[in-house]
This record gives structure tokens, C-alpha cells and sequence, in this order.
């Protein structure tokens, strides 16, 4: 196995070549501490993961941990699924921060410290929550634009405030606000989408005062002024004279920051080199536009959050970023934030979806490995163990009725290993949780998978107590990681071995239910992050606590010393 040094990845990370920097640890454990350019790709889902930030299995890859073993494991993992230039960090994050790098906090760094420049280079103006209130009060009926998805909109929002995500907004503000003489405010939940938000709109070159929602809801609530609950209202779609502004400011906007153009001739050409230089393709428009007809390679992120989350959808620096729309107004806004994060080789496609041929519905990711898991149906009620076979481990479905049936007669035990988001919403009744990455932890503590044995005390405990030898029967959303854990766990125990079929959704689908009652756990599901509401300390804390750590973000960021766009040139960052 290849090991690179820290100073070897700080060469790597400030090169030209492509480099995927991998944090092979779950996600909660991932915000506690690692390096800026690094995304999650916990070892639990890598095979979920992977192809998604590392679609091109020639890439340079490293992976990191804080010395658990993850990062050997998945990098072991990622050769035996064809990955060819995989590295291992010596020593994990601990080495980074002795060899006198920086470690960072927090989730998607580089896109809310870059947030943070935006604001200091072009004086991005803001009000603070008392100023909006006041306004309103005085009855100066601002327009105010959410920058959210609708799903955190919905949750609570600004009374009065209208659902307009990230690169709708330029988009849509024509009509939003068609009087230069009304104040437009841009807000978000903390502060990254306010201010790219309402940047993009005095970007635009509208003529109205454009200010961002200073910190947010986030400031709202910590003004002491009441959220709205379950809001729907959204920024209707742009006039055709709405649509006419809205191309011609992005034309603007691709000129001032050197946004280019691909034609369909050059697409086909880069799809053809996705073997030697990593290709991303993003469709920007709106859930509803991308299911009813897309490229058949497009994977759906909406503008707003590619720019607020971009380690969680490109996770290879300095690939090739294609981006979607249909009229180029959107693929523009988001790519002129990405070319000034670094981005050079994001383009957008012209002439957008027009002409090609399309797919509807939403993009299947694949899932690798699953022909390592290979999964043959048995009769209801037989409980034959798993078998080993060259190549991989074959795996006994089982149907939901048959499932229900064995948990009637007390015949099987359970085993999640979805999100503990998703587990903790909606579960199978009597089924425990657990972290996919550590399920030998729950086999008599054995990490060694030629030791095999029952289920161990870990299991029991979850399971009330009561796990002797039944059959385990593993589960996840759609069943994929589902699969690949019950191969696992056959390596591990003499117990049969069982992976529902179609998942927890197929379950629900049969009919039977999903309870979020008695949740049990294997060990800590550290896989998420704790919701800021149930923070140790309580809400207010941890929102101030948050926006403090974002505002002093460029600091860190410029003592690191990754960031070329960092460096600021006339328009904004470079």
C-alpha cells in the first residue's frame, strides 16, 4: 500500500495534477477536525460515495483518518474496485498538524470561507435582523428571497419571505421585484448563501438596493423575532421579459469573469477523455425541470448548493466541471462562482438540453462492488448460512413478507445500516442501528475477518438481550449497503446471513411499517452531524458558536495556504 508523507500531500494539494483527498471517517468525527480540501467519504458508504467524487478510477487519490484505520481499509477497498493511483496520509490528520498544516472544523470549508472573501472583496452590504424588522414595520414591504432548497425553507423561514435557491436568483428577481425602487434582501440560514446570494444579484446589474440578510435566520432568531413554520411560497418562474434580463445580465456576468462556453462537438470530446481527465456534468435547473427531461450523464445539484457544498459533489481538484441549464442564465451564475474558486475548467454547455436526447426521472448513482455481493433468492422461512465463493460473497435475499413472517416466529434479528438520520425517522420495528464501517465491533469485538463467531455482545445488547444464533437479516434505505454489509457480516459469524430486498423502502412499499420508536444502537452514530436544536449547550449557543467560527474562517484560511483564490484581484476573488 502506498503512504505519502504531510509534506507530500501539501505538494500534491498545490500542483496541477488532479487529486482526490479523501477523509475516510464518518461524518461527525470528519467536522470535529481535518484538512480544507478534504471530503468526507466515510468508509461506511465509500462505495456509494467514491464514484460520486471520484468518477475517473485513474485519478489521484489519498486517503486520511485520525488514526483508526479507516483510511488503509478504504484505500484497499478503493484498489480492489479499480482504483489505480491510491495513497494512504502517514500518520492521518495527527501528522498534518505536526508537520505545522492546518486542521479545520466544521463541514464544506471551502465553499463558506470563500463565502466569507466574497463579502470582504466586493463589500457585499448586509442589514442586520432589527434593520429588516424595522423595515417592515415601517412598511417599506422589502422583497425577500430565501436562497435555500424548498425542504429548508419549509422548516422555518422569514414571515413573508419567498423560496428562491441560489442560482434561481438572479434568475427570477426581475419579476420578484419589478420596481428598482424596492429593496431586495437575500437571506440563508447562517451567512454563505446571504451573501453569494445577493452578490449574484448586484452581479447581475439589477437596479435595485441589494443587501444580505445579515447571519441569517440564524440572527433572527437570535433577535428574538418568531420564524415561520411550513411556508411554500416560491419566486414564480421569470416572464418572457423577466427571461430576456436575466440572459442578458448572465451574458455580462460570463464576460466580467471569464466564464466559457463548450459546445456539444467538445462535450462528446471530453466524455470520450473521461478515462484521463475527470469529468463532472451538473444540471443546475430545479428538481422538477431536471426529472421531466435531462442529459443522460447529468447528475442534479442545484446551483446554489454545488456553490455552498462543492467538496460534497466535486470532490477531484481540478477536473472538468460541465454545467446544464436550459437557457444559460442559471449554468453561468453558478459556473462564475466556481471559476473564482479555482475552478478553471468549469464551463457551461451551450445551447443547454435543447437538441439532445434525454432522461427523466432522477440519476441512479451507481453503488460499487455490488458484483462482490452478489445476492440469490431463497425460499420464505429457509435459513441456509451465506457461502463463500471466488470473487466475492453470495448473499440469500430475503422478500419483505418473508422478513415479517421470520420476525412473527421470533426467527430473526435485524441490522440498519442506513443514515441513523434516516433509522432514527422511520425504522423497521425491533431493528437496531449500526455504522456499517465497524461492524466488527458488534462480532465479539473481532476485527480480524478470519475469526468467526455468533454475534457478539454488542449485537445483544441492541437487540434487547436476545440475539442466539438467529438469522440477521441486514437493511438499508433502497438495499445496496445493505448487501454489502451482509457480505461483511458472513465473514464474520455462523449465523445465516440474510439482506432485504429492496430495503426499507421495499418494505414500506409492501405495506408494513416504520416506526421511530425504541431506537437501539450498536455504537455511537456519529455517521451525521448533531442538528444545531439538539447541541450540547442548547440551540442559541451553538448558532452563535457557528457564525463565530464562519466569520473567522478566512484567517485560517489564509494561514493555511491551499487557496490560491485566496489572493483577490479587481472584481472579486481569483
Amino acid at each position: 500500500m502506498k503512504t505519502v508523507t504531510a509534506s507530500e500531500l501539501k505538494r500534491m494539494i498545490l500542483d496541477d495534477r488532479e487529486l482526490a483527498l479523501l477523509d475516510t471517517r464518518e461524518e461527525r468525527r470528519f467536522a470535529e477536525s481535518h484538512l480544507f480540501y478534504a471530503s468526507c467519504c466515510a468508509l461506511s458508504r465509500l462505495e456509494r460515495l467514491a464514484p460520486l467524487l471520484v468518477p475517473r478510477r485513474g485519478a489521484r487519490v489519498v486517503t486520511c483518518d485520525a488514526g483508526a484505520g479507516e483510511a488503509a481499509r478504504a484505500a484497499a477497498r478503493l484498489d480492489r474496485l479499480g482504483y489505480t493511483d491510491v495513497s494512504v496520509l502517514e500518520g492521518g490528520i495527527a501528522a498534518w498538524a505536526a508537520a505545522g498544516y492546518v486542521l479545520f472544523s466544521g463541514v464544506n470549508v471551502p465553499s463558506k470561507a470563500f463565502g466569507e472573501v466574497v463579502e470582504h472583496a466586493f463589500g457585499t452590504p448586509s442589514v442586520s435582523a432589527e434593520e429588516l424588522r424595522a423595515m417592515l414595520d415601517a412598511g417599506e414591504d422589502p422583497v425577500i428571497l430565501d436562497s435555500r432548497p424548498s425542504p429548508e425553507f419549509t422548516n422555518f423561514s422569514i414571515p413573508g419571505g419567498r423560496c428562491c435557491p441560489g442560482a434561481e436568483l438572479a434568475y427570477r428577481v426581475h419579476d420578484a421585484a419589478p420596481s428598482p425602487e424596492t429593496t431586495v434582501v437575500v437571506n440563508c440560514a447562517g451567512r454563505t448563501r446571504s451573501i453569494i446570494g445577493a452578490q449574484s444579484i448586484i452581479n447581475a446589474g439589477v437596479p435595485n438596493r441589494v443587501v444580505a440578510l445579515r447571519n441569517g435566520t440564524m440572527a433572527w432568531h437570535l433577535a428574538g423575532f418568531d420564524l415561520a413554520k411550513g411556508a411554500t411560497e416560491h419566486a414564480a418562474r421569470p416572464s418572457a421579459a423577466g427571461a430576456a434580463k436575466a440572459k442578458a445580465a448572465a451574458a455580462r456576468v460570463a464576460e466580467r469573469f471569464g466564464v466559457r462556453g463548450i459546445d456539444r462537438a467538445t462535450l462528446d470530446r471530453w466524455r470520450a477523455e473521461s478515462e484521463v481527465r475527470s469529468l463532472f456534468v451538473f444540471d443546475v435547473r430545479t428538481r422538477e425541470e431536471y426529472e421531466a427531461g435531462h442529459l443522460p450523464d447529468a447528475r442534479w445539484v442545484a446551483g446554489g448548493q454545488l456553490v455552498q457544498a462543492t467538496d460534497r459533489h466535486a470532490g477531484t481538484l481540478r477536473s472538468r466541471i460541465v454545467l446544464v441549464d436550459d437557457d444559460g442564465v442559471r449554468a453561468t451564475m453558478t459556473a462564475s462562482w466556481l471559476v473564482q474558486m479555482g475552478w478553471r475548467d468549469a464551463v457551461v454547455l451551450e445551447g443547454g438540453i435543447e437538441g439532445h436526447a434525454l432522461d427523466t426521472g432522477m440519476l441512479v448513482p451507481p453503488v460499487l462492488g455490488m458484483d462482490e455481493a452478489r445476492m440469490e433468492r431463497v425460499a420464505s422461512g429457509a435459513l441456509a448460512a451465506a457461502t463463500r465463493i471466488a470473487g466475492g460473497a453470495t448473499i440469500t435475499g430475503i422478500a419483505p413478507d418473508a422478513l415479517a413472517s421470520a420476525l412473527d416466529r421470533g426467527e430473526a434479528d435485524v441490522v440498519d445500516v442506513s443514515l441513523s438520520r434516516a433509522y432514527r425517522a422511520g425504522h423497521i420495528p425491533g431493528a437496531c442501528h449500526a455504522v456499517r464501517a465497524r461492524l466488527g465491533r458488534a462480532f465479539d469485538d473481532r476485527s480480524d475477518p478470519g475469526v468467526r463467531g455468533q454475534a457478539g455482545d454488542g449485537l445483544a445488547r441492541a437487540l434487547g438481550g436476545r440475539h442466539s444464533g438467529r438469522m440477521l437479516v441486514f437493511t438499508s434505505g433502497g438495499g445496496a449497503l445493505a448487501r454489502l454489509a451482509a457480505a461483511e457480516a458472513a465473514a464474520y459469524v455462523d449465523a445465516p446471513v440474510r439482506a432485504l430486498e429492496g430495503g426499507n423502502a421495499a418494505w414500506a412499499a409492501a405495506g408494513y411499517p416504520l416506526t421511530a420508536a425504541e431506537p437501539r444502537y450498536l455504537d455511537d452514530p456519529d455517521d451525521v452531524l448533531v442538528p444545531i436544536h439538539e447541541a450540547e449547550g442548547g440551540m442559541e449557543k451553538a448558532m452563535n458558536d457557528y457564525l463565530d467560527w464562519e466569520i473567522a474562517l478566512p484567517g485560517e484560511v489564509a494561514r493555511d495556504g491551499t487557496a490560491a483564490w485566496l489572493r483577490t484581484a479587481r472584481g472579486g476573488p481569483r
